[in-house]
């Protein structure tokens, strides 16, 4: 048996970091019904392909440094400056970085960029940035140009790089300084050693799969290592017992059972999913099922985790209302199941019933508060 020493002035990182985001977001309001977001976040594996670069300026040595950290295969299309970009970086760039490194002089706008997995375009030249940024679309590449968001098919985000965490903050091109100051911001909040954790819970993901058994959890088997002890002891420095008290927690998930899940009421009647309180936003991020009726808003119900399984039991046109009781069954399946349950609904009547059925059942359910009191918009105000 493996005994977890308390961690002097320990710190949980974590409701630090939800907190501050809450904070952040009462600094800069959000309407998600401004605009959807035109680029998707994903995560490129460029080691396994080549990337092509146009450009020698400043932006250009910059794009190819970052792509460089990841390990890309890079054809820099230099023109006539190859000179230039030789001794720039001979002096600094490692062997494996130059052997990577495919300098090539003939014109980019003549390019053909179809074995590449994606295209850069610094070069600062209008002309050469449309040519390419067209040559790449007809290959069917993402290309990105640089401070040119409308020819773009993909963006370079503000980065947060601690190793095996990264974080990726943009703003579609609107504002590059805004999104390098969220980062300063988000940086200065994600525990210094963040990286460490994701790294070994990456090293017994494999090793947690061959021990299931059943219809336990995943999720909240890795909940229960990020949010206790052993996420604690990871990010305090102390890895080898992080990683010992991870092998002991895997090896006894075998034999575990998943108790029933835990049933959260928000009274979430109509209101803007900026009022949402904390905890609300948290039951919602932890929730499988979302249970909620015709009056929620779609905006509220987006900040739900994406997987989570939605189940309407609001009034439908020319349909009886769904009886409590229906409704009770329903939540109480999925919670017998090992399946955490957020109910959003608008009718207190609806929320009491509810309250009683399943404490009856013997079902472990809360109440939440969901929406805050509408607050003032902060005044700025402006020093002359």
């Amino acid at each position: 048996m493996i005994r977890l020493a308390p961690i002097a002035n320990s710190i949980d990182y974590f409701s630090i970091f939800a907190c501050k985001i809450d904070y952040i977001k009462k600094i800069i309001p959000i309407n998600p019904r401004i605009r959807r977001m035109r680029f998707l976040p994903v995560f490129l594996d460029v080691a396994e392909g080549t990337v092509a670069l146009v450009g020698t300026g400043p932006e250009a040595q910059s794009k190819f440094r970052l792509l460089r950290t990841t390990g890309a295969r890079v054809r820099w299309y230099v023109g006539a400056q190859r000179a230039v970009i030789d001794l720039a970086d001979a002096a600094d760039e490692p062997r494996a970085s130059q052997a990577s490194r495919e300098v090539v002089t003939a014109d980019p706008a003549q390019a053909d960029f179809s074995g590449c997995m994606a295209v850069v375009s610094a070069a600062g030249d209008d002309a050469i940035d449309e040519a390419v940024a067209a040559r790449a679309r007809a290959a069917g590449v993402p290309v990105n140009v640089v401070d040119r968001p409308d020819l773009s098919t993909f963006l370079f985000p503000a980065i947060i790089d601690r190793g095996d965490v990264v974080v990726a903050v943009g703003t579609g091109g609107a504002s590059p300084v805004l999104a390098r100051r969220l980062r300063e911001r988000i940086e200065a909040l994600l525990p210094a050693r963040i990286g460490d954790l994701a790294g070994l819970l990456g090293r017994f993901r494999a090793r947690f799969a061959q021990q299931r058994h059943g219809a336990r959890s995943a999720r909240r088997f890795w909940e229960r290592v990020v949010d206790g002890p052993i996420g604690a002891l990871a990010l305090a420095g102390r890895l080898r017992e992080a990683e010992a008290a991870l092998a002991q927690a895997v090896d006894a998930s075998a034999a575990a059972e998943d108790s029933a899940g835990f049933i959260h009421l928000l009274d979430a009647g109509p209101g803007e999913p900026d009022l949402l309180t904390l905890r609300a936003l948290q039951v919602l991020q932890n929730a499988d099922v979302i249970v909620h009726d015709e009056r929620i808003d779609p905006a509220v119900l987006d900040r739900a985790r994406r997987d989570a399984e939605r189940v309407f039991i609001g009034r439908r046109r020319g349909q009886q209302d769904v009886r409590p009781d229906a409704v009770a069954e329903l939540t109480a399946h999925h919670a017998r199941a090992g399946r955490n349950v957020a109910v959003l609904v608008s009718r207190r009547t609806l929320a009491d019933a509810l309250f009683g059925m399943l404490r009856q059942a013997g079902l472990p359910v809360t109440v939440v508060p969901g929406i805050a009191a509408p607050r003032a918009e902060p005044v700025l105000e402006i020093a002359a």
